[in-house]
This record gives C-alpha cells, structure tokens and sequence, in this order.
C-alpha cells in the first residue's frame, strides 16, 4: 500500500522530526510511506473572517494538487467520524482488499480544511472533538497508522 500524508507546514522542532522519522522508518515493512508538506499560508495579524477564508481556500487548493484522481482520500476533520485503532485498521485493512493501494490522509492548516477539501474526501476521520497542533498531529496520526499495520498483522504492541 501507498500512503502519502499530505500537510499543511513544516515541521519546526527537531523532536517532531525525529518522531516523524522514528514512525515512517517503523512503517517501511508495511507500506510505502511520503510525507508532503504543503506551504502555510501567511496570516494577518487580527486577520478579517474573509482573510481567513482565503487562507482556508488557497491551503485547499494546494491540497487538491497533491491529490490524484485515483487516490482513497481520508481528511482528518474535528467533524468526522471516529474510530477506535481497531477500526481505523479495519479500514485500512478493507482498503487493501479492495484494490486501493493509494491512501491520501490529509492533515490541514491551523484554520482547518476547505469545503473542497472535505467534498472530495472519501472519508472524514476524527481523532478528537478537540484541537490538537498540526504538527504534533503528524505524530499521532503516523503512530496509528504504525499501530493499524501491527494490528492487521497480528503483531503486539497496541495494547
């Protein structure tokens, strides 16, 4: 399977990129694994809710771009559904079996995903009602992949 994880920004810290890579190192047995950082569009200070909108829609745009026709999109969204590490291996798992061997996970920007963003995604997953940093996002995200791929192989370490 392919998965490429599509974001918005860069990750600043060294200790995200050193997660980051300690999880697509422990994905390569699995899947083949890219990361596509997207540039952050700038903000202005005490930014207009149209000046936010325009962000929100010049970061979807970007998005769409690094997404293919053919690609099985899943967009984290804070309204989407969730589901437990089971299930989300299940998922992915059920993926596999259909022939979708391009999986898109799509991560937004600080303001959130464009409505074009979320029309085109097959799937709307929700890892929280809360807000979590995009960038420690990347982490949590790459660690449940990590753990769906040990979950359909039989493989301890989710418990």
């Amino acid at each position: 399977m392919n998965i490429n994880i599509v974001c918005v920004g860069k990750l600043k810290e060294k200790y995200w990129r050193d997660a980051v890579a300690e999880y697509s190192k422990r994905l390569s047995r699995f899947c083949s694994l890219t990361i596509t950082e997207l540039k952050e569009e700038r903000l202005p200070d005490n930014a207009s809710p149209a000046e936010e909108q325009k962000v929100i829609d010049t970061e979807g745009q970007n998005i769409l771009r690094a997404v293919k026709n053919d690609d099985y999109v899943i967009a984290l969204d804070v309204k989407g559904k969730g589901l437990s590490s089971e299930q989300l291996a299940e998922k992915i798992g059920d993926l596999g079996l259909q022939g979708r061997s391009n999986l898109v996970m799509i991560i937004g920007g600080s303001l959130g995903l464009s409505e074009d963003v979320c029309r085109r995604a097959d799937f709307r997953l929700s890892f929280s009602a809360m807000t979590f940093p995009h960038q420690m996002m990347r982490v949590i995200l790459l660690e449940q992949v990590y753990r769906a791929f040990k979950i359909l192989h039989n493989e301890t370490y989710h418990k």
